[in-house]
């Protein structure tokens, strides 16, 4: 089953990805502005409104990550956008608990977008590599373990992958570009026990194999 053990990858190359995304770069304006006789420098700049409560924090932090924040009128982080000094970039969203609900982020090898519950769960992501493999996958809101994903290699064939509560691969549906299908059913030890496996097509026996 090659469609298992590519799907596996596409899924850890996923959500390690999406979930370790802190920084981000989307913008090219510093250049831009660098080029203006006049400028101001400082480590960090803060806005407040009209009653002095922080709502935004522009930074570069000790570890060389430049940092944007806004804050709603409580206080409360609810979107950073940063860039690290290799160039990965990410944008989040937060809701009023602090919890991250919304990332998107971009490296030189992936690109892509998670989904989170109130209490922090990854629920889905959305992510493309380098080679043009992508990935669509849906987690248990529980125990955020993946439960379903559709894949797409970089050679075009489709996959669809369906998980138990325990994160185990137990059905897979796939095409491969040149168009024969496969079906397969597997017990909670990754051992197939049913399916329907594509079939080449079947070429005549050579003079010399016959009898």
């Amino acid at each position: 089953m090659q469609t298992r053990g590519w799907f596996y990858a596409v899924l850890a190359l996923t959500g390690g990805f999406i979930g370790g995304a802190i920084a981000t770069e989307f913008m090219s304006g510093v250049a831009t502005a660098a080029k203006q006789p006049r400028r101001v420098e400082a480590e960090q700049f803060v806005m407040v409104d009209t009653n002095g409560t922080q709502r935004a924090a522009l930074q570069v932090t000790a570890d060389g990550v430049a940092a944007l924040a806004m804050y709603d009128g409580q206080g409360h982080s609810r979107a950073e956008l940063r860039v690290a000094k290799d160039g990965r970039a990410s944008v989040g969203l937060f809701d009023q608990n602090g919890l991250r609900r919304v990332v998107m982020a971009e490296d030189t090898s992936r690109a892509g977008f998670a989904i989170s519950a109130p209490n922090g769960t990854q629920l889905a992501s959305l992510s493309a590599a380098a080679n043009n493999e992508s990935s669509l996958t849906l987690y248990d809101p529980d125990t955020g373990r993946a439960r379903a994903g559709l894949g797409l290699t970089t050679g075009g064939a489709p996959a669809l992958v369906m998980f138990d509560e325990n994160g185990r691969d137990r059905a897979e549906l796939h095409v491969r570009k040149s168009g024969n299908p496969g079906l397969a059913l597997a017990d909670e030890s990754g051992r197939t026990i049913a399916g329907m496996p594509e079939r080449e097509p079947a070429t005549s026996a050579s003079p010399a194999a016959q009898p």
